[in-house]
């Protein structure tokens, strides 16, 4: 076995793969020499270059299955899924509607699963099986306020992982990585401009948020063969994390 981050001859779907942290996993995988197809729920105005996109809704699963099947049928196999397609729009938990838990539990949770269902009934078949990457976040780990019901569908997400893992080894590998800030086209929408997104970047101990290449590379590692005894893992890709509020008022009153 060769032990390089080298994914040649591989296929892989990256589900919301043309923008955001999707568009930069694509953007590695393809640099690793892999085949990648990504997917949305509409055509990509930028399509990553050496992608192919295809228009489906991951929460639906007749689209899914009919998505995973034209892969095969183009492709002849289904390597590597990223399940990376997710969000939520701010409301605080009183103020949601029931509706719109409902989308975003079927989006970042209910989909991952369809999604992988489908990609598994593919790789079990296959001489050298698959690999599962889930798109999870740091939400899963702790409080997520203002978006309660995506905080709870990336712990349900980990939680898959560990039994998809157990279920569908040794043919299938499954793991999560719980993403930190990272910025995207999005990151003013969401953070406000330069100034607070540098105050909002000095509470992570590298300094910085991701950038969506990074989050790739630790994809790209899960799916290679550098990863062979890897599953049922949640990798952590945050800069070290959420320091504990207590900590900047010692620091304030020691100053």
């Amino acid at each position: 076995m060769t032990l390089a981050l080298d994914l040649s001859g591989r296929v892989a779907l990256v589900t919301g793969g043309s923008r955001g942290i999707g568009r930069g996993i694509a953007a590695v995988l393809v640099e690793a020499g892999a085949s990648v197809v990504t997917c949305g729920r509409s055509d990509a105005d930028d399509p990553v270059s050496g992608t192919e996109h295809r228009v489906c809704d991951v929460r639906d699963p007749e689209a899914v299955a009919s998505l995973i099947a034209g892969i095969v049928a183009s492709h002849g196999r289904l390597d590597l899924v990223v399940n990376n397609a997710g969000g939520a729009p701010y409301a605080l938990a009183a103020d949601s509607s029931s509706r719109l838990d409902d989308k975003i539990l079927g989006l970042n949770l209910s989909a991952v699963l369809t999604v992988s269902k489908a990609a598994n009934a593919v790789m079990q078949e296959q001489p050298d099986g698959g690999v599962i990457v889930n798109i999870s976040s740091v939400s899963a780990l702790r409080p997520s306020p203002g978006t309660a019901s995506y905080g709870a569908a990336k712990a349900g997400v980990d939680s898959l992982t560990r039994t998809l893992a157990v279920e569908w080894g040794p043919r299938v590998r499954v793991n999560s990585i719980d993403v930190g800030l990272c910025r995207t086209e999005q990151t003013a929408d969401h953070y406000g401009d330069d100034a607070t997104v540098a105050a909002v970047e000095a509470t992570i101990p590298l300094g910085r948020m991701a950038e969506p290449e990074e989050v790739g590379r630790v994809v790209a590692f899960l799916a290679s063969d550098l990863a062979s005894y890897v599953s049922g893992a949640t990798v952590a890709c945050h800069g070290g994390g959420e320091p504990p509020v207590f900590l900047h008022v010692v620091t304030k009153e020691q100053s």
